[in-house]
């Protein structure tokens, strides 16, 4: 047997045995039902990754929603992209970011009225993707009552999937999402004195 021969019996062989590892954690996943997948963490990506699994979603011809905190006065490709589509509930908070607007009041309101419209969402079995975009900052302000999100989010429809974004998401968070990812920054352009960028950065 050359060289060649040999490297590919050796890669044969350890394939075969990681067919056999997924095919039987494959086997071991019996319960259907929705999950709740967190993306936390200070790097870029979460939001990305949340329409990314949202146009996944509608590509299999599901119902979805989006519920977009902090982000109102941007406009934000994603909004003009799915905000129209036939298959899309998309509900934005008016303010913008917490920082631009500086009025507490004035962001606890309209966090609680965003939320109040995600409610019924959450409610509806009709609905098979929900993401709650950049949510995690509505507990750091205490504009919304995170135990009382969690509990919604918990009696929720059995195939419903929830979606959640923003940075610090806390241990209470952590246990209630079935999926968690930590995006972590190893460096940004904008830290080193780059331009946001349309279609990148919004």
């Amino acid at each position: 047997m050359d060289n060649n021969q040999d490297k590919a019996a050796r890669h044969n062989k350890r394939m075969v045995k990681h067919k056999e590892v997924v095919d039987k954690k494959i086997a071991q996943a019996t319960e259907d039902r929705g999950v709740i997948v967190l993306l936390t963490g200070n790097g870029k990506g979460k939001s990305s990754s949340a329409f990314g699994m949202l146009a996944r979603s509608l590509g299999h011809g599901q119902k979805c929603a989006v519920v977009q905190f902090i982000k109102g006065q941007v406009e934000c490709g994603e909004n003009k992209f799915f905000a129209n589509h036939p298959q899309v509930e998309f509900h934005l908070m008016k303010t913008g970011f917490t920082w631009e607007s500086q009025n507490y009041d004035a962001d606890k309101a309209e966090a609680e009225k965003v939320w109040k419209q995600a409610i019924p969402l959450l409610q509806n079995a009709d609905y098979d993707l929900i993401i709650l975009d950049e949510i995690t900052y509505m507990f750091k302000y205490k504009f919304l009552d995170e135990q009382d999100v969690i509990k919604l989010l918990q009696n929720r429809p059995k195939n419903q999937s929830i979606i959640i974004t923003g940075r610090g998401a806390t241990k209470a968070l952590i246990e209630a999402a079935d999926t968690v990812s930590e995006i972590h920054l190893e460096k940004h352009a904008f830290n080193n004195g780059v331009k946001a960028r349309l279609g990148v950065e919004w």
